[in-house]
């Protein structure tokens, strides 16, 4: 029978270092909460339950995660073997083993996870500590070993003897133990003199002699990273940045200067797809064959579908439909959804609005809180006037529908089938199908009236 997998997340500190407001493992990296990345491969993972220890700000947490994993709370800051033990009355006395995880390591993936709790269960052991080797070990607890390669303890950096202060093997501070064995050692645990808190690698000396405790070596170093300032989040950043763009590369997408191109972590683009330089694609975004996205772009939770141009624009919370054109200097936003074939161009903003096919905005235009159908086709400077100062209102623009230069619809308003609307015009009346729809005053010219106004000057050659 299958022993339940499980893994407390610890993530309760302050994290002083980041000067924030925000929770230290709610930080966002690429435009997404560090602690969600730790979750979301857990769910992808082997593991069957996790449990988080939250305190400082947990109803960030909980407004983040939900119902997606089991909250305990740390009221006091005591250490991390303090932290993992408030996880005793969800899991005191149960079967299986507990892999023990920090939230603030964004990069350990599901594979990780899987590798470490299998090597695990096939050594058999009572406790695995996943160590690394760091160059210049800093700040890190050392990996104390006997002359028979043992694992016997981990010594905090700051204990740490000159000898030991050499040793290049760390702790990540990522353990899996047997679950029962976990909360029956946790309350022997000393509070250390120096710093006054409950050290959760003093499990390794206590459970050494009389348990099978081994060690899973993680190869790529980085992966166990902390992130405990604004500088480490950088160097997250571009660790996951170059790993997302290398697996979409041999997926078939031409990202050009990748080093300037930022892929978030749940985006999907298909194959033959171009990226130009200095773009940025986040949040569950999808991307289609086809399209060409860039340069100087951004692009947040918007599907993009096939053989679309996106040029030095703004795409957020949107959809694009094939072959339409975006750009340049374009902005999307809040729910609009552009129709295929249609060219949104300069300096044109859609926002919560729909478009049918062939419909054109080429420059200085304004849609918002609009249906617009099909073959529109909107003038420079045409506003829909969605906002009368206290609620928004809704704009309906049939099919076949030229709108003139510098246009104010002005909301709530319907615009008939093949209507045609003067430039200059601020209509406030529907327009029923086939009209001509003219709202200006008629020009007037006084003549000789300059003379009141403008004084000439002198104009000498």
């Amino acid at each position: 029978m299958m022993q339940t997998r499980r893994a407390i997340v610890l993530a309760a500190g302050k994290g002083t270092r980041m000067k924030t407001e925000l929770p230290k493992c709610a930080f966002p990296i690429l435009k997404k909460p560090m602690i969600e990345y730790i979750v979301e491969n857990i769910e992808k993972s082997i593991l069957d339950e996790t449990v988080m220890v939250i305190g400082h700000k947990r109803e960030v947490f909980e407004t983040l995660l939900k119902d997606r994993v089991q909250y305990v709370y740390q009221e006091e800051q005591l250490g991390t073997g303090h932290a993992t033990l408030m996880a005793a009355d969800l899991l005191e006395g149960k079967s299986g083993s507990t892999i023990i995880l920090l939230g603030d390591m964004p990069l350990i993936d599901n594979r990780v996870i899987n590798k470490i709790m299998n090597a695990h269960e096939n050594s058999n052991n009572d406790l695995t500590v996943v160590t690394t080797h760091f160059d210049n070990p800093k700040g890190y607890g050392r990996i104390i070993r006997n002359q028979y390669d043992r694992i016997t303890a981990i010594i905090e950096d700051l204990d740490c003897t000159k000898e030991q202060k050499q040793i290049k093997e760390v702790n990540s501070g990522i353990y899996v133990v047997n679950n029962k064995l976990l909360f029956e050692v946790l309350p022997k645990i000393e509070k250390s003199r120096r710093k006054s808190e409950y050290y959760l690698t003093d499990i390794v000396s206590l459970l050494q002699e009389n348990h099978h405790v081994g060690t899973f070596v993680m190869r790529d170093a980085y992966r166990v990273m902390g992130v405990n300032d604004l500088y480490a989040i950088s160097v997250a950043e571009r660790y996951m940045r170059d790993e997302i763009n290398r697996q979409h590369m041999l997926n078939g997408v031409s990202i050009i200067n990748p080093d300037t191109v930022t892929i978030g972590h749940n985006v999907n683009i298909d194959s033959n797809v171009t990226i130009q330089p200095n773009t940025t694609i986040t949040g569950e975004s999808k991307i289609m064959e086809g399209s060409i996205i860039g340069p100087n772009s951004e692009i947040h939770n918007s599907i993009i579908y096939r053989d679309v141009q996106v040029k030095h624009s703004l795409v957020f919370d949107s959809t694009v439909k094939a072959r339409s054109t975006i750009g340049p200097f374009a902005h999307l936003r809040s729910n609009a959804v552009v129709g295929p074939d249609n060219r949104i161009g300069n300096f044109v903003e859609v926002k919560n609005s729909t478009t049918g096919d062939q419909t054109k905005a080429s420059h200085l235009a304004y849609i918002g809180d609009t249906t617009t159908g099909s073959n529109v086709n909107f003038g420079c400077g045409s506003v829909t006037v969605n906002y009368d100062g206290k609620e928004k209102h809704k704009t309906v623009i049939g099919n076949d529908v030229f709108v003139g230069c510098n246009t104010n619809l002005i909301a709530p308003i319907t615009i008939g089938d093949r209507v045609f609307i003067a430039a200059g015009s601020t209509v406030t009346k529907d327009v029923p199908t086939g009209a001509l729809a003219i709202a200006r005053n008629q020009q007037i010219n006084k003549e000789d009236y300059s003379k009141h106004l403008i004084k000439p000057k002198n104009h000498t050659k």
